[in-house]
């Protein structure tokens, strides 16, 4: 194919809004999002319709063994490492449309629009979905590409289980996505990701495009504060071992813990769980997760350490018992610089206004960025809202990020002309 047509070369805006749309009404829910949780049923419909839309455009399917989904669209030199472009389908419980599937669905629209203008690359392409990235209901998040990658070990993937006590092997079995091909084991030529922003910036400078630079560390962890539960109304204030107050005394130092390393610190607690959870009881335990981010690993050392000094003194001083236990931690991760500067390279030939941005939020991609060069592609979503029903985005930013996902991908494949 001669440059002067790959410059007109274009996706499907209507057909990726319609993929989009149809994904979402599985798990639908009444306040216009999406709940999806891994490994669940609905998942299961879920990675039915896409792979049907694989095979639909011709590629190969194949399945590992944590369920990561592959789908191969040959190229004239197979021996080539792929270039690898997805994201994930599964949702909070509270979720959306977009998070996650844009960019599988946009992978996915990059190979049909290739198949339609009859262009073929030197490597091989491959659409991924991977494997619980939200974590809602099995941890450690990211499994399916922290897998792949070796970050996870299988087996410890495979045991982690749910509030219920299912584990992801008995669910994966249960639901017929226990693939068979080893994950990872290949090497991989450039991994890209188009993803919504997840946060206001886009929006806020009319700005379409974020050339993401990296990602923020994490530390997760689960607190459990245990006192003694007593009547509420015989047992004196001062005579009180109060879980929850020691709980509400650190859920305030998991924020303050931000603010003192800004700019990017973040600190989040987003899950509680209290015992007995009785009105008239004063709660003997507390358990409540802490998320801790920052894109300095020295600063986020400095946070996870200054938690635990925080932890101790409370322990000490209320007389209560106080345990952290890591959940999942990764550091910072920068992005290849060559991907970054193809991202902006290709939203300035599409005359898209652009920004350097660090994400905020995992993503698989940080694990992927561990075995390859690696790029994402952010588009604005409204008002900055995500992991929420009304989490949305404009069918024309949606567009424009998969226009520039087709540029890199092709970019980074070679092209080898028409067919």
């Amino acid at each position: 194919m001669q440059a002067r047509t790959l410059d007109h070369l274009r996706i499907d805006g209507e057909r990726l809004w319609d993929s989009l749309m149809q994904l979402a009404r599985i798990g639908a829910t009444p306040k216009g999002g999406v709940c999806r949780l891994a490994l669940t049923d609905l998942d299961r419909q879920a990675r039915e319709l896409v792979a049907h839309w694989g095979r639909e455009a011709g590629l190969q399917v194949r399945v590992d063994r944590i369920g990561n989904l592959f789908m191969r669209r040959e190229g004239r030199d197979p021996g080539r490492a792929p270039v690898i472009a997805g994201s994930h389908i599964d949702t909070q419980p509270t979720g959306g449309k977009f998070d996650g599937n844009y960019g599988v669905l946009a992978a996915l629209e990059v190979v049909r629009t290739l198949d339609e203008h009859r262009v073929q690359t030197e490597a091989p392409i491959e659409v991924v979905s991977w494997t619980n990235e939200e974590g809602s209901r099995f941890v450690p998040v990211m499994m399916g590409s922290g897998v792949f990658a070796g970050a996870i070990a299988l087996e410890q993937a495979y045991a982690a289980r749910d509030l219920d006590g299912h584990s992801v092997r008995e669910e994966l079995e249960r639901i017929g996505w226990l693939g068979e091909a080893a994950p990872g084991g290949f090497p991989v030529g450039a991994y890209f990701e188009a993803h919504i922003e997840q946060g206001p910036v886009l929006e806020a400078q009319q700005e379409v495009i974020g050339a993401v630079l990296g990602t923020l560390g994490v530390r997760w962890f689960d607190c459990t504060v245990t006192g003694m539960e007593c009547h509420a109304g015989p047992t004196p204030m001062d005579m009180r071992r109060d879980a929850m107050q020691g709980a509400a005394a650190l859920i305030q130092e998991v924020v303050a813990l931000a603010r003192r390393h800004g700019p990017n610190g973040r600190g989040t607690v987003g899950m509680v769980q209290v015992f007995p959870n009785s009105r008239n009881v004063i709660p003997g335990q507390v358990k409540f997760s802490i998320d801790l981010r920052n894109d300095s690993d020295a600063a986020l050392e400095a946070m996870a350490a200054q938690m635990h000094e925080s932890a101790a003194r409370l322990a000490q001083a209320a007389g209560l018992r106080v345990a952290l236990e890591p959940v999942s931690s990764y550091p910072a991760q920068p992005f290849d610089p060559q991907c970054v500067a193809a991202v902006e390279r290709a939203a300035q030939q599409l005359g898209h206004p652009c920004r350097r941005m660090i994400s905020g939020a995992g993503h698989d991609a940080v694990y992927m960025a561990r075995l390859a060069p690696t790029g994402m592609i952010f588009v604005p979503c409204r008002d900055g809202v995500s992991h929420n029903e009304l989490e949305d985005a404009r069918p024309e930013h949606l567009r424009a990020g998969c226009d520039v996902l087709l540029r890199v991908v092709l970019e980074r494949a070679g092209l080898a002309g028409a067919r």
